[in-house]
């Protein structure tokens, strides 16, 4: 059986979805903290199960029978590395065969705060003697869908990258690249540097904005901390807007840049365009 945790979430639900098209689906495990937010999963005939990342007990229960597993990184920063430990003490001790890791970009060299939690995952992980594939997942494009109802109203995309190079891909792509991962053979040991083929500057991310909407949009480069200050006006917790700040100054040093196609390659086609994944977007606005 091939299990996916956190399975109700954004890019959990699309792994479990892909795994459908080659995996019978009695096969497929969905391990959700909240059973009710999976209906959808499990009216496709998956098993889903209860198991909470912050209660070990539940894992054991979760992970049972269990031969290969995608862990998708827990959304609370700052507390994913106990969480994780959780998750990969379950895995061993249900005799899991093979446990990939959705981890970021560069992790090991990464300037992004964001990455030191995965880095500490990944040893985690090769502490535990499991075998394991390493998904260093680049930006999702979805992460600036927030933004644009913001950029439209004020012809402005506010940042702190400068000219930095966001190699980013659709959740959709990196989601059918795990489930390759986990139904294919020979990725024991591998970790793969995944990312979109073209890679964009928010001047470029702004202009597409403008493109497809007729409407005059523009980049608006500001100091980490300035942009910080607004992340929190809109709403965010400081914490996290200083974490997200500080990804973009971590991109202007090339943080969220890759070039090797390795995610084209697993998918066996050209990864989505930010022209037509915000296309498709604005479709629904």
């Amino acid at each position: 059986m091939i299990a996916v945790t956190g399975a109700s979430g954004q890019l959990g639900r699309l792994v479990t979805k892909a795994l459908l098209g080659t995996v019978p689906a009695n096969q497929v495990v969905a391990v959700v903290r909240d059973v009710s937010k999976a209906e959808d999963l499990r009216a496709s005939s998956v098993q889903v199960r209860q198991g909470d990342y912050s209660h070990p007990q539940t894992l054991a229960v979760a992970l049972q029978g269990v031969k290969k597993l995608l862990l998708v990184s827990s959304s609370e920063v700052g507390q994913r590395l106990e969480q994780h430990k959780n998750v990969v003490q379950a895995a061993k001790n249900a005799g899991v065969e093979l446990i990939a890791y959705t981890s970021i970009l560069h992790a090991d060299t990464s300037p992004l705060l964001l990455a030191q939690e995965h880095i500490a995952t990944e040893q985690l992980i090769r502490d535990s003697g499991l075998p394991f594939v390493f998904l260093r997942n680049a930006w999702y494009i979805e992460n600036y869908f927030p933004a644009v109802g913001t950029a439209l109203q004020t012809g402005k995309v506010f940042g702190a990258a400068g000219d930095g190079k966001f190699s980013a891909a659709s959740r959709a792509d990196f989601a059918i690249a795990a489930a390759a991962v986990l139904t294919g053979r020979d990725h024991a040991g591998k970790t793969y540097e995944l990312a979109g083929d073209q890679a964009f500057t928010l001047a470029e991310l702004a202009a597409t904005l403008a493109e497809l909407s007729g409407k005059p949009v523009a980049y608006a480069n500001v100091a980490e901390t300035e942009y910080k200050d607004m992340l929190v006006s809109f709403g965010l917790p400081e914490g996290f807007a200083h974490i997200l700040a500080q990804s973009d100054t971590g991109a202007a040093q090339g943080g969220l840049f890759e070039a090797s196609g390795q995610l084209g390659k697993l998918i066996q086609r050209p990864t989505a365009t930010l022209h037509s994944v915000l296309q498709a977007h604005l479709a629904t606005l």
